[in-house]
């Protein structure tokens, strides 16, 4: 848990990075490639209205495997707005959608300004601790037609960042967004990961939170043709492969 120790800046010889981790494929390879290239973890996760919270008991788990120095846990009701079949009773999660259909448009499961709040809150939390890098695990690939997954946003925000912070206009601070899997697709991902080490058994990425996976929303078939098309088994229980 946070110590006072946190807020103070890090020793010349270590460098911290905050790293947005959901639980998912995504973002625990992204994980695991912050800490080979010798950042000090930091992890921020989101209670933010979405279905269930399998994914916060995923990312606390990968917190743990991957040795973060500090995991802030965010509550924000994004439910007060809805909007999207992740924090709306009222909308479902659309089911057995071929790949050329999560090719277009934008689809019921985005959830309006979601990457928006996250990065600035992980900016925030990046601000105080003397971080000067950010990690997130959005990919332009496989990205189920999420406009705030594309490098352009990204480029956009970091912009803005760095001139709306202290740290940015006073302190001679750069703030670094990373966004390793940007140009990566499921299969390169689980490659990647698998070869960093990440207990897949121990991630989730499934919309629904049942006792097992789905295996039918976008996020469990994409993960699924992710590991398919590398020839490895995914270990997660589904109700439908």
């Amino acid at each position: 848990m946070p110590t006072d120790s946190a807020a103070t800046p890090p020793p010349p010889t270590e460098r911290r990075a905050v790293v947005l981790l959901s639980g998912g494929l995504d973002s625990s390879t992204t994980l695991a490639i912050a800490v080979e290239q010798g950042f000090t973890p930091y992890a921020i996760s989101f209670r933010y209205g979405q279905r269930h919270s399998r994914e916060l008991a995923a990312a606390q788990a990968l917190g743990r495997h991957f040795g973060v120095r500090d995991h802030k846990i965010i509550d924000i009701d994004l439910r007060a707005f809805g909007g999207s079949a992740l924090t709306s009773d009222e909308i479902a999660v659309p089911h057995e959608r071929s790949t050329a259909d999560m090719g277009h448009g934008i689809p019921v499961t985005y959830v309006p300004g979601r990457n928006l709040i996250f990065l600035s809150l992980a900016t925030a939390f990046a601000e105080v601790i003397g971080a000067n890098d950010i990690f997130l695990g959005i990919t332009a690939i496989d990205f189920s037609g999420y406009p705030d997954c594309r490098p352009e946003f990204l480029e956009s925000f970091a912009q803005t960042a760095n001139l709306a912070t202290k740290a940015g206009t006073e302190d001679g601070r750069t703030l670094r967004y990373h966004a390793p899997l940007i140009q990566m697709g499921k299969a390169e991902i689980v490659r990647e990961g698998t070869r960093l080490g990440v207990p897949w058994e121990q991630t989730w990425s499934c919309y629904e939170g049942d006792e097992v996976a789905c295996g039918t929303c976008d996020s469990c078939l994409l993960r699924l043709k992710g590991f398919a098309e590398v020839g490895l088994s995914d270990p997660l229980p589904y109700r439908q492969r």
